[in-house]
């Protein structure tokens, strides 16, 4: 059996340049209709962008994944000086110191701690940053396989709540199996009555009677209902056997059962009696069960 997974997972894995910096590599998963990547990584990085996409795309189903990479600070640092804003600032003094007759210098201490004064720009050269993408990528396979034994642990959990699931839905169905010959035979009286009060005084054989009756009653049983909803939940099961990416094929699966649901409710909405009041209530809580499913089988990958 394959592995279900869930796509809710976290990981992270440290590594290191040779020589060089430190960094963390940690990915964030949750639940999407494909794969959806989002990337954190520092500005120097685009080439190292480019290639995990190529490999989380061989490696990852589905899901929106965050990946984050942090680097730590040993890097070229250049501290630049913005001459133009402190050429402007000597030049206003000097006009000051003029003005007012005062015959203070400037004070470059206090310029120099100007906002906008003074920037530190850092880069890693070509070389550390080729060294940085070649080790991060080394790790992407310890990261996902940290990931993915989260989301399997979790994707246990789920399938294990959706066996559960099913062996309820097929608990309903067998009820209303049970159930079903009472209700078609007091619809069929029913309808027999309601056709001979129609017809009265029109001379129309009994037997006509009985034939559109039963037709009538035919229409309404839920026989048809019952044994396609036993196969799903039965395929149902048997995905959940077989493992891997289940997500869209179970989703597939409980809208069916809805339908079949929903049918059942429609055709015993206008009996009478016990038996139908107890369907009625089965359907209801048949389509509660699909409801609460399909919510867990959205986290599936």
């Amino acid at each position: 059996m394959k592995p279900i997974y869930s796509m809710t997972g976290f990981a992270s894995v440290r590594g290191a340049v040779e020589e060089g910096p430190g960094f963390t590599l940690a990915m964030k998963s949750v639940n999407h209709r494909f794969l959806d990547l989002h990337m954190r990584l520092p500005n120097y990085c685009d080439g190292l962008e480019v290639q995990l996409r190529k490999l989380l795309k061989e490696l990852l189903g589905r899901g929106h994944v965050e990946v984050t990479l942090q680097v730590e600070r040993r890097t070229i640092s250049q501290i630049q000086l913005n001459a133009d804003l402190l050429r402007d600032y000597v030049e206003a003094f000097r006009q000051a110191a003029e003005l007012y007759g005062l015959a203070n210098q400037p004070d470059l201490n206090a310029m120099l701690r100007v906002p906008g004064m003074m920037a530190v720009e850092s880069s890693m050269g070509t070389e550390a940053s080729g060294e940085l993408d070649t080790a991060v990528l080394a790790i992407v396979p310890e990261v996902v396989a940290k990931l993915n034994e989260g989301r399997a642990s979790e994707g246990a959990s789920l399938a294990a709540e959706l066996r559960a699931s099913m062996k309820r839905l097929g608990a309903f169905a067998e009820e209303m199996a049970g159930l079903r010959n009472g209700v078609r035979e007091a619809q069929f009286e029913r309808l027999r009555a309601r056709l001979a009060e129609l017809t009265e005084g029109v001379a129309v054989s009994e037997e006509r009677v009985l034939s559109e009756a039963a037709v009538l009653a035919e229409k309404s049983d839920i026989e048809e209902e019952i044994v396609r909803l036993r196969t799903h939940v039965d395929r149902f099961i048997a995905l959940l056997d077989e493992g891997g990416e289940l997500g869209k094929r179970l989703d597939f699966l409980l809208q069916e059962l809805n339908r079949e649901a929903n049918t059942m409710l429609s055709k015993t909405s206008a009996a009478t009696g016990e038996n139908s009041l107890r369907i009625t209530e089965l359907g209801l809580e048949m389509k509660a069960e699909i409801e609460k499913a399909r919510e867990q089988v959205q986290n599936l990958e």
